[in-house]
């Protein structure tokens, strides 16, 4: 081949190699400019991937009833509401899980496994649940057992951080607690009359309610009870919350404190924390375990807020 058609073919070969550039260039610059909102929620929904194909992206929900977050993630939350269960993602985007639209009265994870949680309440079609639980992050719910005179509807209820095989559940004015993870149950001889309960992150048999007269406290599992804070007693205490990685801090919200308040030995002594919700109450509040430091509440006008230093501020999230 001569030297005028090797420069003939050196010259279609950069033409070539320019046009190639050039295509490429274009597919990254307009291919960057997809629909924003489309990659929102495909982006959510493959951080959650466990429950990929089983979340519907919503708006807004209502009629809540509990509150939990990932024991391993603290940027999801779930909530569980009068038609379901909830997840917020990244504290923006909100998806409703599975089609159950089950009243989830009762709602409580596992101390340990993050697509594990317990719920009671009512079924959409009528009557009561019993006590169920899902392994798969909400999308179904199997029958754990009915418990004593049932079907059960738990609006209390809580599982041991420290053996999740110990639950306790209110219902008809009386406590009852399972000891082989909701399974079978019995009566505990004390008695309390709970709002909210929560269990102890050390001591396996340590349970706390929440009540219209302060926090009370159970060494055994329920059978005796004794006042947890006199500065608390004689008001209304909707939730109790001790920090997973601190003991001796622990948040509540009470009539006596006038709002949230604080406590830095273990429940006994309270001070309030400057902030204001308004009109609203606060019903449910957790730590992360994953972030001690991070907390999250539920108001009974379903706002969600949240601390990002062990609950001193707090700020709405939606």
């Amino acid at each position: 081949m001569g030297s005028g058609q090797n420069k003939i073919m050196s010259k279609k070969h950069l033409i070539i190699g320019g046009i190639i550039i050039l295509l490429l260039g274009a597919f990254f610059i307009f291919g960057s400019k997809e629909n924003p909102s489309s990659d929102t929620v495909e982006n959510s929904i493959a951080s959650v991937s466990s429950l990929e194909g089983s979340l519907s992206p919503v708006s807004s929900f209502s009629h809540s009833h509990g509150l939990a977050l990932d024991v391993i993630d603290p940027n999801k939350v779930y909530i569980a509401t009068h038609e379901g269960l909830y997840l917020l993602v990244e504290d923006k985007d909100l998806y409703r899980i599975g089609n159950t639209r089950d009243d989830l009265m009762g709602f409580s994870s596992h101390p340990t496994e993050a697509s594990t949680f317990f719920s009671s309440g009512h079924p959409a079609r009528g009557g009561n649940i019993g006590f169920q639980k899902t392994t798969d992050g909400g999308i179904t719910w199997e029958l754990v057992s009915a418990g004593l005179g049932g079907p059960v509807d738990f609006h209390a209820m809580t599982v041991s951080h420290v053996n999740p095989n110990i639950i306790y559940g209110f219902y008809g004015g009386k406590l009852q607690r399972s000891i082989d993870g909701g399974t079978t149950w019995e009566y505990a001889t004390g008695t309390i009359a709970p709002f909210s309960l929560s269990t102890d992150y050390i001591e396996e048999n340590t349970v706390y309610a929440a009540t219209q007269n302060g926090v009370w406290v159970s060494k055994d599992q329920g059978n005796t009870w004794s006042n947890l804070s006199d500065e608390l007693a004689g008001g209304v205490v909707n939730v109790f919350a001790l920090n997973p990685d601190d003991k001796s801090y622990a948040l509540a919200f009470s009539q006596k404190l006038g709002g949230i308040g604080k406590s830095t030995d273990g429940g006994i002594s309270w001070e309030k924390v400057d902030q204001n919700f308004g009109s609203e109450t606060v019903l449910y509040l957790a730590f992360s375990k994953a972030d001690s430091n991070i907390a999250y509440l539920l108001t009974d006008q379903n706002s969600v807020y949240k601390s990002i230093d062990k609950g001193n501020a707090w700020a709405k999230i939606r």
